[in-house]
């Protein structure tokens, strides 16, 4: 087999496996024991090869040890751009905003969404917090709210490690024998 195809072979290799770790890593800290478990095997199992492909010809090829480096870093940016198409886990949204515009607390209401308000004086006068916790998939459509009434919030948003209960939106209206168990 030829360098180049060589090199190709452990970059591609070097790629996937660098992603399954950063998605193995982001899947730890949502608690998603079973993912990481997965992920973990088939990271280190095309990692244990690559490397013994590596180790083994590097001192006659040394340029697969720069194919090697460029998977590294090319499947950084991969599980990052994964990460961020697939968003799991939950995150907390704090919103500071004016008080005047207490109102966007009921229109995130609306949409289904359960937030708490909090009342404080800020550097250029009264403010309303608002904080969700909710899907960070989700947190689009609600900044997207916020920002209807407000241009330029400030917000801040932390992933949540852990979470007792989550409230998401209802999308389903409730017919049939929903509705009648709504009734009682």
């Amino acid at each position: 087999m030829s360098i180049i195809l060589m090199g190709i072979l452990i970059f591609i290799a070097r790629v996937i496996d660098v992603t399954l770790g950063t998605l193995r890593t982001l899947s730890i800290v949502s608690g998603r024991m079973i993912i990481a478990f997965l992920l973990g095997f088939v990271e280190i199992s095309i990692w244990l090869f690559m490397i013994s492909k590596v180790l083994a010809d590097i001192y006659e090829n040394p340029v697969l040890g720069i194919f090697y480096s460029l998977g590294f870093a090319t499947g950084n940016a991969v599980g990052i751009m994964i990460e961020k198409k697939i968003s799991f886990g939950h995150i907390v949204i704090r919103v500071i905003i004016p008080f005047a515009e207490k109102n966007i607390a009921d229109k995130i209401r609306e949409a289904g969404f359960a937030i708490t308000t909090f009342d404080g004086d800020g550097l250029k006068g009264r403010v309303t917090e608002l904080c969700v916790a909710c899907q960070k998939d989700e947190s689009r459509k609600i900044l997207a709210i916020i920002k209807t009434q407000v241009p330029n919030p400030f917000y801040i948003a932390e992933q949540a490690v852990g979470i007792s209960r989550i409230f998401r939106p209802s999308y389903l209206q409730t017919t049939g024998w929903r509705s009648v168990l709504k009734k009682k």
